[in-house]
């Protein structure tokens, strides 16, 4: 396989730190700071109303941010000296960067879980017990979201940390 030009190459590293950024601060930002902030300040339809304008201006965001890593990383991967080619783990940084594509493939589940899956249910159960009709799974889900976004976060830290592995590889 031809390397591709450095001016690709070069572009390709810096998309790659903007969307990890992106990615990795939105996730500090909702984990660490927004989310506990809200549930502890906000009545339930605030906090719905809230979740609903958060995910929608993050979750475009989010899903770009792990298709342009996914997409930028695979062009680093190939120019890379150390690639051997595809299932090839003769050495520390291959080894690393499948462990890493595992982790990645994690974010991407939990992501997909959390987009489709638990945060509208939560909006739901939030606009229900704001109704007055009750909604007794309101703490069960803000606690699963809660350590959903944490296990994301870790994960994501995790990556970063093979990262560093395959760089002194």
């Amino acid at each position: 396989m031809t390397a591709p030009p450095d001016w690709a190459l070069i572009f390709a590293y810096w998309l790659h730190m903007l969307a990890t950024v992106a990615w990795i601060g939105g996730l500090v930002t909702l984990s660490i700071l927004v989310l506990p902030a809200a549930r502890q300040t906000l009545d339930a339809r605030a906090y719905a109303d809230l979740l609903t304008r958060l995910h929608r201006r993050l979750d475009p965001l989010g899903w770009l941010s792990l298709l342009v890593l996914a997409a930028t990383g695979l062009l680093q991967m190939t120019a890379s000296p150390n690639y051997q080619g595809f299932l090839a783990f003769s050495n520390r940084w291959a080894v690393a960067i499948l462990v890493k594509h595992i982790v990645f493939l994690g974010i991407i589940a939990i992501s997909a879980y959390l987009t489709w899956g638990l945060i509208p249910r939560l909006q739901r159960a939030a606009l229900l017990l704001a109704r007055g009709q009750g909604a007794a799974s309101l703490p069960d889900l803000q606690k699963q979201e809660a350590l959903l976004m944490r296990v994301s976060l870790t994960l994501g830290i995790v990556i970063l940390a093979l990262t560093a592995i395959a760089r002194v590889s």
